[in-house]
């Protein structure tokens, strides 16, 4: 097999599934501005968040209090747009204020640099949690979102990521990717299961239980499905399952790979990587009636193919030049020109959500590492530049963030940083991490 990592190309399913949209915010986000976070220029916000007032007694008292305060802290600050003020630094008496704007004595906060103030209060009557969240505008002194939660207190997590997503959405115009996951494989010997991880690291959990060696999974468009290959059944064949939970089906098991690459932003169709014809190539099925179309007629080996956003589009990996390269062709399969000439070995393209530049995988100096380049060919640029092997770039919806996996050293990790390459996170550390792949916003 040519290509490293080329068996890590399985996309999703949600055959009747668009696109999600996070409801309530279309219509507002169709007036905003996008903020790039990437920006030289651009300016984190700075915001403060205070303990929690509980609006009844309550045996959590001070702990459930400060973890309000301290949860939401943690996740604003992975977002990398926000400047946090610490909270030595404050200078509202907690005795003479609550959680209400009129109960805010503001110029205490505009004293420290304070541009926005979330407070909020909570509620704890058995396992039943209330909470109550606020973001206040400091300098125009308003109430820019105020929400109430009721659910359970093992539901608080969510309440928090709710109220981080309608903050930053607030203030950017895109609620963020909180209620997103990342699906990866981790192998031990010649087994390799399916997990899924939040984007803060957190609730890792094992998704398949094949006890064979399964890669390379991809998301639905809607979420609620996982495309994979398994070798369950001795050959490499591409399977659909439920998520979080639900049955399983074979949908493709041609003789040799068959390697599922992502949906089409309508969900109408699924572009895969078969060696049925005896050669690896790139086929797009039709997700109604299960067709196929041959979209590469080439002697060489064609894989890892990504739609563009609008569908027009398509890179892909070939050796047709004598090495792999990134390549880029029409939906149809013809004007294929070569995007990457810059090294002798590039592979596993990832195309942006906003559609200006493509990540991919580029050997330099022996090891892997990410890069992007915009569609046109030019200003190819390096993200990672450390030791070790860093691989199969994956976007998150809002194409602020990717995603990869990396190995050296003895480890291996899968990890985040921002589309610049700056902010690196490590959300998990295992033997065998491989091939992480973002989740739209999940419902």
């Amino acid at each position: 097999m040519i290509f490293r990592g080329f068996c890590a190309l399985l996309l999703s399913l949600g055959i009747f599934l668009g696109g999600a949209t996070t409801p309530g915010w279309a219509e507002e986000a169709a007036v905003r501005v996008y903020i790039d976070i990437d920006s030289p220029h651009f300016q984190k916000f700075p915001l403060a968040v205070t303990p929690f007032y509980a609006l009844a007694p309550s045996p959590e008292g001070v702990e459930l209090s400060r973890w309000f305060s301290a949860s939401l802290t943690e996740m604003l600050a992975i977002t990398n747009f926000f400047q946090l003020i610490l909270p030595t630094a404050f200078l509202e008496d907690p005795a003479q204020a609550d959680s209400t704007l009129q109960g805010t004595h503001l110029p205490d906060w505009r004293a420290i640099g304070a541009e926005y103030l979330v407070k909020g209060g909570y509620r704890v009557r058995g396992q039943e949690l209330t909470a109550e969240f606020r973001l206040f505008d400091v300098v125009r002194g308003e109430v820019v979102r105020d929400k109430r939660y009721v659910g359970t207190l093992a539901e608080r997590k969510a309440m928090v990521q709710k109220f981080a997503g309608e903050i930053l959405f607030a203030l950017t115009g895109d609620g963020g990717v909180f209620d997103t996951k990342i699906a990866f494989v981790l192998k031990s010997g010649r087994e390799g299961e399916l997990h899924t991880v939040n984007f803060d690291g957190s609730d890792l959990a094992r998704f398949t239980q094949w006890k064979t060696l399964t890669l390379s999974p991809r998301w639905s468009p809607g979420g609620r499905y996982l495309t994979y290959t398994s070798y369950r059944d001795g050959n490499p064949d591409l399977y659909v399952q439920g998520y979080p939970g639900g049955g399983t089906k074979k949908i493709a098991a041609f003789p040799g790979l068959n390697l599922a690459g992502p949906w089409s932003a309508d969900g109408q169709r699924m572009l895969l990587t078969l060696s049925r014809d005896g050669n690896q190539e790139i086929y797009v099925m039709s997700l109604e009636d299960g067709r196929l179309e041959r979209l590469t007629q080439n002697a060489a080996i064609d894989v890892s193919p990504s739609w563009s956003p609008d569908g027009r589009s398509i890179a892909f990996v070939s050796n047709r030049s004598g090495s792999p390269q990134i390549y880029v062709m029409n939906r149809e399969g013809g004007e294929v020109r070569r995007l990457t000439y810059e090294g002798g070995y590039n592979t596993s393209p990832s195309w942006s959500p906003k559609g200006d530049r493509i990540a991919f995988e580029a050997r330099v100096d022996g090891s892997f590492q990410i890069h992007t380049i915009r569609v046109d060919g030019s200003d190819q640029m390096p993200l990672t530049t450390d030791g070790g092997d860093h691989e199969s770039p994956s976007w998150s919806p809002d194409g602020r963030y990717i995603a990869f996996s990396t190995r050296g050293g003895g480890a291996s990790r899968i990890c985040v940083m921002n589309a610049n390459g700056t902010g690196k996170r490590v959300l998990v550390e295992a033997p065998g991490c491989l091939a992480p792949a973002w989740s739209p916003r999940l419902p």
